[in-house]
């Protein structure tokens, strides 16, 4: 996952077997209870991601910078925000939440750069690409007050920064923390956030992924990803923590030791507890040659543990960051999870509205590319109206609804063929309808 949107699981949720990519910051044993998140991180950028559970704020030495308090007043909380991407409705898109951390004021142009470099690295992998148009993309401006980020290059360093990120988090060195309060108050002067990528300015290798199917207090978002800015593979943490927070994901690795599958099921649909090739999750795809070079069967090992668990592949980007791809199964688990949160189809004119005979309904289809194919259709009362097929504008007469009490729809569904399963296709369609008066 992102390094902070998705593969954060809490202790408690990997021993009962509850693979949801995250939790909410749980209290530590002991005096004074203190907040913390399981988090995912990587040691390199070909190695297997590994689990840790750190502290929500930063070290006292580290959190010298005091960010915008979340109830401060709007003049204290004000920070500069851009949207480098608006392609619809807060409500009909996902929000993604991009801020930096380590660069001064004089640099905020320098993290802008770093930004675009980030996002577009993301989304040139399938299926962000063709899916780009389903995001609204928010840079928020945190000006640090010194340049670069603690821990870098070594565990000595520290620096001054707004969201006071550090290396050598739990004394593991690529492990790249943050205090989430901080990024929560900065993240709320967006219009909305979903997920927060975080940039820290170094060149230095690292990230981690925060996750929460509930989001932390304060906040809107269900994963944090951080990662570094000028380190060529840091930005495949992030699309591989937004595969946990976005797709559900699970993870494919395992780690030598854990054995078994303790298990009867996993909720991840690329996780299956039956090599039975007739009866995996992704049955429909069997046999088909995979974008990550594999061809779709039943690979033992997986979510962590070494047998009596299978994977869709023998590689993907949801097991090792050595791999830049999601298999089909995780591609149809991402656009499930986009349009979970996002709409294939927005009006100016409010659905649930009453509406004359000659009022003109228009539609936007959002600008989605690639692997998509929307196909927009309108019913009277249920009834297809063959003859108004992909027709972005009409009014009700035109369809025949010349009556009061007619019910007009517009109904955009995505026939891509990077989906099989039914249940993702309807996940994939979204309508609006109006009531003629």
């Amino acid at each position: 996952m992102i390094a902070s949107v998705g593969a954060v699981v809490t202790a408690a949720a990997l021993l009962a077997g509850a693979h949801t990519a995250g939790a909410a910051p749980v209290p530590a044993a002991g005096p004074g209870p203190v907040a913390t998140h399981e988090v995912e991180y990587f040691d390199g950028p070909g190695a297997e991601p590994r689990h840790k559970v750190v502290p929500a704020e930063a070290p006292a030495r580290i959190a010298r910078h005091r960010a915008p308090a979340a109830a401060a007043s709007p003049a204290a909380t004000a920070a500069a925000v851009t949207a480098v991407q608006e392609t619809g409705p807060v409500s009909g898109r996902l929000d993604l939440v991009v801020m930096g951390d380590g660069y001064t004021a004089a640099q905020q142009a320098d993290f802008r750069a770093d930004a675009q470099a980030t996002l577009d690295s993301v989304f040139a992998i399938e299926p962000y690409a063709s899916y780009r148009g389903l995001f609204n993309i928010w840079l928020v401006d945190t000006a640090s007050s010194e340049s670069g980020i603690s821990g870098d290059p070594t565990a000595g360093v520290v620096r001054n920064t707004a969201l006071s990120s550090y290396f050598f988090c739990e004394d593991t060195e690529r492990l790249l923390c943050l205090d989430t309060s901080k990024v929560t108050a900065y993240a709320n002067q967006a219009p909305a956030s979903d997920i927060v990528f975080v940039i820290a300015n170094s060149a230095k290798y690292g990230g981690a992924g925060y996750s929460f199917p509930t989001p932390p207090a304060g906040a809107s978002y269900h994963g944090v990803a951080t990662m570094s800015s000028d380190n060529a593979q840091s930005y495949l943490i992030g699309a591989h923590e937004l595969g946990h927070s976005i797709g559900n994901l699970a993870d494919e690795y395992q780690y030598a030791g854990y054995g078994a599958y303790p298990y009867p099921s996993s909720d991840s649909v690329n996780i299956s507890v039956t090599p039975d090739l007739g009866t995996t999750k992704w049955y429909r795809w069997l046999g088909e040659q995979d974008p990550t070079g594999s061809v779709i069967g039943a690979y033992e090992g997986g979510d962590y543990y070494e047998t009596g668990v299978y994977r869709p592949t023998s590689t993907s980007l949801m097991r090792t960051l050595a791999s830049t791809e999601f298999n089909h199964v995780g591609r149809e688990a991402m656009i499930k999870g986009f349009y979970a949160y996002a709409d294939a189809v927005t009006s100016t004119v409010p659905a649930g509205t009453r509406v004359r005979a000659n009022q003109k309904l228009s539609v936007r289809l959002a600008p989605v590319t690639g692997l998509s194919a929307l196909k927009l259709t309108w019913y009277v009362d249920g009834k297809l109206v063959t003859r108004a097929t992909g027709r972005l504008s009409v009014t009700p007469a035109e369809l025949g609804a010349t009556r009061g009490g007619r019910r007009v729809t517009a109904t955009v569904t995505d026939t891509t063929a990077a989906v099989r399963d039914p249940a993702v296709r309807a996940a994939a369609t979204n309508s609006l309808s109006w009531q003629v008066r």
